[in-house]
């Protein structure tokens, strides 16, 4: 027991300069949701949700993960993300409008969360193998394809938040990857002209009035927009130094809805203030720095890649996530990694993070 013990913490590498960030704004999402009420469960449930993630998190860094680079390995495991999303689309758990959920008794899984990690790990082969004929325009749509079939089967649940962010994943690696600026814009410009047609002749007056609230939700507080009013009272009530922990009447009173999930960022601002949310944002530019860093010094392509869609999905999440709680981006439901209130995307950010310690400690050697 003992040897097993000590050959498990010889092949632990950890990335401190990761891990510390992400931890303490795990740890922030815990306070903040421990302030609610004293009767609550969100506590308990992502207090446990951390540990499990803290647990996949260091078995994670022991494992060498270079054999992801393996065609046939990220094939098999993007085939079978297809699949499970396609399942969840005919038959899984319908919960706030959308098939977004497998129900598992207490528990409850979301693939679109994982199919996150997997659309990153499959662009970077992609991305990663053709890097000296990266400027054929064949590379976009190629790898468009991939992002598009999990794009199409995320968009169908119908989870908005979470397509916006697979494709923002794709255009962050594409415009880091070098391929042709001039073939990107065409494919932007192809795109703009396709959503003028729609508007103009398929869209129907009410699909119009939907999509206006949803880049406008403040034009209609009593509404769609109620949300998103209630969180810019929320933060803007926390001033400087805020109303204190457990002193935030938005959440306490629950004038702010989902408070422990879609708006968490603005809960946690109403009760530590411009400091407490300048202090939140910095780990997080840590941790995107870190990751950026390790990127750029990896030995090969692929793990540069795979940090830069990392640092992609996080940054798109964070921003979109603190956007929409100031009332200054639409309300599309993302979390905000590492403290929203949920296991599905806990375990996997966690899970990635292992992955790129792993990575770390394996990418040594003269970079390919």
């Amino acid at each position: 027991m003992i040897e097993t013990i000590v050959q498990f913490k010889d092949r632990l590498h950890v990335d401190w300069y990761m891990f510390v960030p992400a931890f303490l704004i795990s740890l922030a999402g815990l306070v903040t949701m421990n302030s609610f009420s004293g009767e609550n469960q969100f506590i308990f449930r992502q207090s446990i949700w951390l540990l499990f993630s803290l647990i996949i998190f260091f078995v994670a860094t022991t494992i060498d993960w270079r054999f992801l680079r393996g065609t046939k390995v990220l094939v098999s495991i993007f085939i079978i993300t297809l699949g499970v999303l396609l399942v969840l689309l005919l038959a899984g758990q319908f919960t706030g409008g959308a098939r977004s959920w497998f129900q598992f008794g207490a528990f409850a899984l979301q693939p679109s969360e994982i199919a996150k990690l997997v659309i990153i790990l499959m662009l970077s082969k992609y991305l990663s193998r053709r890097h000296i004929e990266i400027k054929n325009l064949r590379h976009i749509l190629v790898s468009g394809v991939y992002t598009f079939l999990i794009f199409g089967l995320v968009f169908l649940q119908p989870d908005f938040g979470g397509a916006m962010v697979i494709f923002g994943i794709w255009l962050g690696m594409v415009l880091v990857s070098g391929i042709s600026k001039k073939h990107l814009a065409f494919v932007a410009i192809l795109g703009i002209v396709v959503s003028a047609i729609l508007w103009t002749f398929v869209f129907a007056p009410y699909q119009k009035a939907r999509i206006v609230s949803f880049i406008h939700p403040l034009a209609d507080i009593q509404g769609a927009g109620y949300n998103a009013y209630q969180s810019t009272i929320a933060v803007g009530s926390g001033e400087i130094f805020g109303k204190g922990i457990g002193q935030g009447s938005q959440s306490k009173l629950e004038y702010l809805p989902e408070y422990e999930t879609d708006f968490i960022f603005a809960a946690f601002a109403e009760e530590w203030g411009f400091v407490g949310t300048v202090i939140l944002l910095s780990l997080c530019l840590i941790l995107l720095i870190r990751i950026t860093s390790n990127a750029g010094l990896a030995a090969t392509n692929f793990e540069t890649f795979l940090g830069f869609g990392v640092v992609a999905w996080f940054a798109i999440q964070i921003t979109v996530h603190a956007g929409m709680n100031m009332g200054v981006l639409p309300v599309t439901g993302l979390t905000f990694p590492f403290m929203s209130y949920g296991g599905s995307h806990l375990v996997t950010e966690w899970f990635t993070l292992g992955i790129l310690s792993s990575t770390k400690r394996h990418s040594q050697g003269p970079r390919l």
